[in-house]
This record gives structure tokens, C-alpha cells and sequence, in this order.
């Protein structure tokens, strides 16, 4: 039998071959070319596609096409400064509403001061009579105002007082007891 004598080692071991450095630089260099090539080719497969693209989408020129409403706004900033300025130059300036008639708008703060000096208008007291009163109208129950007024007026006078009964309790033998 043979055996291969070994010789005991006092300390940490370590490898006696070095790793092969030319092997691993030209896969490096190889890795690095490959990726290059990759992306060189992609790029040039990219501008192809965009060139046949920009020739198959030209547009023939054609008169713009109206979509039918509703349509979106092109500018809608600017005309909603428009609708606010037009709405200011309204509340702020005199102008007619209907001149046959004689009805005119005032600015808002004219009118303001003038519905302070005079007040707003209130309702009339009860016990006031109005143009209202004599109309009848059909409610609910098929009764006018006025029927329903009988009624209210009915309604409103006292119940008549029931007449005491005769309890025990009420009668001089039930408050002996």
C-alpha cells in the first residue's frame, strides 16, 4: 500500500496555486465587448424603427378637422378671465334690464347702500289685513284658506269643562275615610 506521508502543518494553510489572472481579465474584456456591441445594436435598431415610423405617421396636409361640441377649450385660463371681467363690468355699471318697461341695473354697491338706508322689506302683522286674505286655495284636504280659517277659529275656542263626577273622593264620606 502506498500512502503518501503528510507532514503536519503548524499554522493556518493557504492555497499553493495563484488563480489564473489572464483568464479572468480576458473574460472581463470579453464581458465588456459583448455589453458594447449589445447596446451599440440596440441604439442602431432604435433609430431604424424611429426612421420608418416618421415615414409611415407623416400626416398628409389636411384642412384642421372640426370635432363636433362639445368641444374642449384651448384656453382656459383666458376665458375664464374673460367670464370674470365681463361679470365684474356687470355688477359694477348702470345698463337697462327691460327699457320698455323702465327697469335699470345699478351696481351692486349702490344698491347695497340704498337697501341699508331703507331696510328690507317685512312681513305683515297678523293682525294686519292683506290683498291675500280674500283668496281662496285649494290645499290638501280639498278646504280653501277661508274654510280652514272657520275651522281655526273653531278650533281655537275653548273646550267646553267637563262636569265634575261623583267619586269617593270627591264627596265628603271619601275624605272622612
Amino acid at each position: 500500500m502506498d500512502e503518501t506521508k503528510h507532514t503536519p502543518s503548524t499554522g493556518p494553510g493557504h492555497e499553493t496555486s495563484d488563480i489564473n489572472v489572464w483568464a479572468i481579465g480576458k473574460f472581463a474584456i470579453g464581458l465588456v465587448a459583448i455589453c458594447v456591441i449589445s447596446i451599440l445594436l440596440l441604439l442602431g435598431l432604435f433609430k431604424y424603427f424611429q426612421s420608418q415610423e416618421e415615414t409611415a405617421t407623416t400626416p398628409k396636409i389636411e384642412p384642421r378637422r372640426i370635432f363636433p361640441q362639445p368641444q374642449l377649450q384651448q384656453t382656459p385660463v383666458l376665458d375664464l378671465r374673460a367670464i370674470r371681467a365681463e361679470e365684474e363690468q356687470f355688477l359694477t355699471s348702470y345698463g337697462w334690464v327691460d327699457q320698455p318697461k323702465g327697469v335699470v341695473r345699478i351696481p351692486i354697491s349702490q344698491a347695497i347702500d340704498i337697501l341699508a338706508k331703507r331696510g328690507l322689506p317685512s312681513r305683515p302683522q297678523p293682525g294686519m289685513q292683506s290683498d291675500a286674505g280674500n283668496v281662496s286655495v285649494p290645499t290638501e284636504s280639498g278646504l280653501g284658506i277661508k274654510a280652514m280659517a272657520e275651522e281655526r277659529v273653531e278650533a281655537a275656542a275653548p273646550p267646553p269643562t267637563p262636569e265634575p263626577v261623583n267619586t269617593p273622593a270627591n264627596t265628603k264620606e271619601g275624605q272622612r275615610k
